[in-house]
């Protein structure tokens, strides 16, 4: 399956001067709500992607995702693996399970994102539920931005700028190499560009 050829058809891969929602600017954007919204499409990216993590043999009982990015990915991907889906959302700042979502001790969950890019969003989503006593077995995304590296589905510790968990498999369709930068360093500031946050003008 040829992941980047399904952005570009869809005009959801993007060119320009992006603030991404982990902070970082990147020239690149892979806009997913663009994919997703063929039902078609969005259930065969979820079919590949349940693939991988069955071949993988982990057993999963539950799949969450991060408000509001990750829900059409995660409840496909929940689908494709008959497994119930939840998701977090943010509550004055903070990431919280809210409209009467619960889980039980010891669950296994996977966080489902549509990209990830440093995993903050997915982490912080982890997080809740495992305080809640469920277990995050792992961590996946129709694409990986190449910040959070995959080596055999385990987590490069040594990639500073993830915030993943690196005991955990990151399943994802595809790994796309695209240059992020913290707003001091980033090149296209440095000419003047003023960074647009998706979403904002169309996008």
């Amino acid at each position: 399956m040829d992941i980047a050829k399904i952005y570009k058809d869809a005009n959801a891969l993007l060119e320009g001067h992006f603030l991404l929602s982990s902070g970082r600017h990147s020239p690149f954007y892979l806009q997913s709500a663009k994919v997703l919204e063929n039902p078609k499409v969005a259930e065969s990216l979820a079919k590949a992607l349940a693939e991988i993590i069955k071949n993988a043999k982990v057993e999963v009982d539950c799949i969450c995702s991060p408000a509001l990015g990750g829900i059409l990915a995660g409840y496909e991907l929940a689908r494709s693996l008959g497994v119930r889906f939840i998701f977090t959302e943010r509550v004055n700042g903070s990431m919280t399970l809210r409209r009467g979502f619960e889980v039980a001790q010891g669950e296994k969950i996977i966080v489902c994102e549509d990209i990830i890019t440093t995993g903050g969003s997915a982490m912080e989503s982890a997080q809740v539920v495992e305080k809640l006593g469920a277990k995050v077995v792992g961590y996946a995304a129709l694409a990986n931005r190449g910040i959070c590296n995959r080596f055999g589905g385990i987590q490069n510790a040594e990639t500073k700028e993830c915030k993943l968990a690196a005991h955990l498999p990151l399943f994802a369709l595809e790994d796309f190499v695209f240059e992020t930068f913290e707003a001091q360093d980033c090149p296209l500031c440095k000419q003047g560009s003023t960074a647009i946050k998706p979403g904002s003008r169309g996008n």
